[in-house]
């Protein structure tokens, strides 16, 4: 797998740069077919890491150059991929950039697979799978936390922690089965059975820190889901606009305008969120209002966060105490709407133990507060503000449960004095499920469908 592969690594569209990767053996001697330095007939750099000025050319045609361009060449194995790579830096448009790629393919390269030059940095031990995974993170972030967060796991953050309950778990293995190996040998001196247990639930602990984290992590990589539900004519719409301060919903004094959801991404306090305003719920004979109510019933089953919208210059009805039995169980907040009218009520008559915020949403009063208070149920706090979730990703969250659970399984065959075979193959488990994470155990098959996430070019 080290033939020549080139592909655009910047995003299509006028730009001032557009950036070609080319990858492998004899990288060099396919850009030295199209590339002619200014200076000298042929592109034979001189030391690594260090740009020439040259135009782009096909040798093998009249000579009419497709553009000027820089060619950056960079020795193995220090390069990102540990293959031969030159970097070709053009201007951004898609006649150039398309003639280049064209003339490098008729060279002798071909076009890169989706994530194959991170797949490369992969094989080549350049980084392990977690990181590489944080690559396309890092890529697809929407927000700075979340950014910031795969930036942390593209450094090895993460693959330290798992490489260090590893070395842990490996450790009482090996004790484990030097004594299913030697049983009566009484020349061995064996570690007492408590201080492996030890060991085992130290290592136990490191991965609930780590899977505690998970759920906020997830949220983080992948956004969260904030539902805002309430009766017709409460201010769901006008409080939607509100939080993505501009004119998204449809607004009106009649009842049950919004009749289908309607969604949009905002950050949150630092934190992806999507947004879903949904159609007042209510009884109705409406068909079409009917399929919206649905629609929002539905929604609030899976949002991650119900905002419950109530109107505090009304008496509280059997529609708003309809929702609020719908939500019971939800991660849910209440938004007193319409503050700047005579109240009808108080928090208090509220039958829901949830957080609520006094809003108004023609002035925006509240409206601070109510994304204060949602990103804290969403994140646990400030999502910028707090050091970034270690795990993301939810193959590794369900990778480390999985570990867990054997860890807890062999710590109990431990201590109830069960055969040591039973503990080994639990111990196995776990060690190939952290494994997992770092790629020291992926199939192709999973390395597969985690590279065909990238896009081509990374």
């Amino acid at each position: 797998m080290d033939d020549v592969i080139a592909a655009v690594a910047t995003a299509r569209g006028e730009a001032a740069i557009g950036v070609i990767r080319v990858s492998g053996r004899g990288a060099l001697q396919v850009v030295q077919r199209i590339f002619r330095p200014m200076r000298r007939s042929v592109y034979e750099p001189k030391r690594s890491h260090a740009f020439t000025l040259g135009c782009l050319e096909n040798a093998r045609g009249a000579g009419v150059p497709i553009d000027q361009a820089l060619a950056a060449y960079f020795r193995p194995p220090k390069t990102y991929t540990g293959e031969e790579m030159v970097e070709l830096h053009l201007h951004g448009g898609y006649a150039p950039l398309n003639g280049a790629m064209r003339l490098l393919l008729e060279n002798g390269a071909r076009l890169a697979e989706p994530g194959e030059f991170t797949r490369r940095a992969f094989l080549n031990g350049k980084m392990d799978l977690a990181q590489a995974e944080a690559v396309a993170d890092l890529i697809h972030a929407r927000t700075e936390a979340s950014g910031a967060a795969a930036a942390q796991q593209l450094r090895g953050t993460l693959s330290e922690k798992i490489r260090a309950a590893k070395e842990t778990i490996a450790d009482v293995l090996a004790e484990v089965e030097a004594r299913i190996d030697f049983p009566e040998d009484d020349d061995l001196d064996f570690i007492p059975t408590e201080r492996l247990e030890s060991d085992l639930r130290a290592a136990a602990k490191r991965l609930r820190a780590l899977i505690r984290e998970g759920e906020r992590g997830r949220r983080l990589r992948d956004g969260a889901v904030a539902a805002i539900v309430g009766k017709p004519n409460v201010g769901k719409s006008s409080l939607m606009n509100q939080l993505l301060q501009r004119d998204r919903s449809i607004v009106t004094d009649a009842p049950g305008t919004t009749r289908d959801l309607i969604e949009e991404y905002i950050d949150l306090q630092g934190a992806p969120t999507l947004l879903v305003d949904t159609a007042g719920i209510r009884d109705t004979a409406d068909i079409v209002e009917r399929e919206g109510v649905k629609r929002s019933e539905g929604r609030l089953e899976t949002a991650d966060l119900v905002i419950l919208v109530l109107d505090m210059s009304q008496p509280l009805d059997e529609n708003d105490r309809r929702l609020m039995r719908l939500s019971k169980g939800r991660t849910r907040m209440a938004a007193l709407n319409k503050a700047d009218l005579p109240a009808a009520w108080n928090a208090d008559a509220l039958e829901m133990d949830a957080p609520a915020v006094e809003t108004c949403a023609l002035t925006g009063e509240g409206v601070e507060a109510l994304a204060e208070t949602a990103s804290r149920l969403l994140f646990g706090t400030n999502a910028f503000s707090a050091q970034p979730p270690l795990v993301t990703n939810l193959r590794h969250l369900h990778a480390l449960e999985e570990a867990h659970c054997s860890i807890g399984l062999a710590a109990e065959s431990l201590r109830g004095g069960a055969s040591l075979e039973f503990t080994a193959v639990d111990l196995r488990g776990a060690l190939h499920s952290l494994g997992l994470i770092v790629g020291e155990t992926a199939a192709d098959d999973i390395l597969d469908r985690i590279f065909s996430q990238f896009c081509i070019g990374k």
